[in-house]
């Protein structure tokens, strides 16, 4: 089975989520960013959110993990839970 990493932001607006995009690509940490900004409990940590395999986050993020490079800022992605922006980390 693959398995992936990944770290993101989840924010409630479109807006807001290429606002984040276009600090990240002019040279913002994205761990800062997904800090101070994600709604989600993992931006505690940098928006990591570990490995996991197929099936286990919502379709939409499952798309993205598992086919996107590696290393680049993808989104935004949205969810039932709001707009993401997806980093994959790794992938086996």
């Amino acid at each position: 089975m693959a398995l992936a990493s990944a770290r993101h932001i989840l924010v409630s607006s479109e807006e807001s989520c290429l606002t984040l995009k276009s600090e990240i690509e002019a040279g913002s940490d994205f761990a800062e960013v997904a800090k101070k900004h994600s709604t989600c409990p993992s931006g505690a940590q940098g928006g990591e959110l570990g490995e996991f395999g197929p099936g286990m986050m919502v379709p939409e993020f499952d798309k993205v993990v598992f086919s996107a490079p590696i290393g680049e800022v993808q989104g935004p992605v949205k969810t039932q839970f709001g707009y993401h922006l997806l980093e994959v980390t790794a992938r086996s």
